[in-house]
């Protein structure tokens, strides 16, 4: 069932892992997609021969979201493109990571900016069209580190952490416009990442989640995907959990 029919979506940081299979979904249940990539540019072209392949109508722009002029010209060059934006995805990320004493001031920056300053210049641009529209579904990739913390990690569970209290209050700003906002944090997620760590370490991992895996970037772009639809219509200001009940 194509349940995004007729819906135009725009995925930051979609060129691998996460991102990438929330545009593939997308696609798949219907929606037109732009999508962005910045340093994987072969990777973002490859995407959007892909995507297209089969009929569907996909393209990729190379934009840093964390400049605020480039989301502006992004945002409307999506609109030019495609005519509207109905589902926006924040999910383009980095880690820089290490322990606080020894964190440079760039690396917190360089995390904050990607991770946090990005879905604020996007969401700000996007939802000038979604309130003239009276709906929009916006949907920021948060992470359990932004729940719980994670040593080493202390920008990047920052920056997450942020992405919860943004989308908890743009829920409560924009729900009047019929403009939802939820976040989706997303567990031990095996991705190319993830593939290049020790099989020990990855397998100490699974076994302290209840599920017993590791989980894929299907499994998050499937409650993406759910969020986006009219399926979840009254959901808003929530902050969905993707981990195998790993804070359960």
């Amino acid at each position: 069932m194509k349940t995004l029919e007729g819906k135009v979506a725009l995925v930051t940081g979609a060129s691998k892992g996460i991102g990438r299979a929330i545009a593939q979904k997308f696609v798949e249940m219907g929606a037109q997609v732009a999508f962005t990539y910045l340093s994987s540019v072969e990777k973002g072209q490859q995407l959007e021969q892909e995507l297209t392949a089969d009929g569907g109508k996909a393209k990729g722009f190379r934009s840093d979201a964390a400049d605020n002029a480039q989301a502006e010209k992004l945002v409307e060059d999506v609109i030019s493109e495609f005519g509207k934006i109905d589902i926006l995805v924040n999910n383009a990320g980095i880690t820089r990571d290490g322990l606080l004493m020894r964190m440079s001031v760039d690396q917190w920056d360089a995390v904050i900016n990607t991770n946090l300053k990005s879905v604020f210049n996007l969401t700000k641009s996007a939802t000038k069209h979604m309130m003239r529209a009276k709906a929009g579904s916006i949907i920021n990739i948060t992470s359990v580190v932004g729940i719980k913390g994670n040593a080493g990690q202390a920008n990047y569970a920052a920056s997450k952490a942020g992405i919860i209290g943004f989308t908890k209050s743009v829920a409560l700003e924009l729900g009047s416009r019929n403009i939802r906002c939820n976040a989706v944090a997303p567990g031990f997620i095996e991705t190319e990442m993830t593939s290049e760590l020790d099989q020990k370490v990855v397998d100490e991992w699974r076994k302290a989640i209840p599920l017993k895996r590791g989980g894929t970037p299907g499994d998050v772009a499937n409650c993406v995907a759910f969020l986006a639809s009219d399926e979840a219509a009254y959901i808003s200001g929530q902050v969905l959990q993707v981990d195998g009940g790993m804070l359960t």
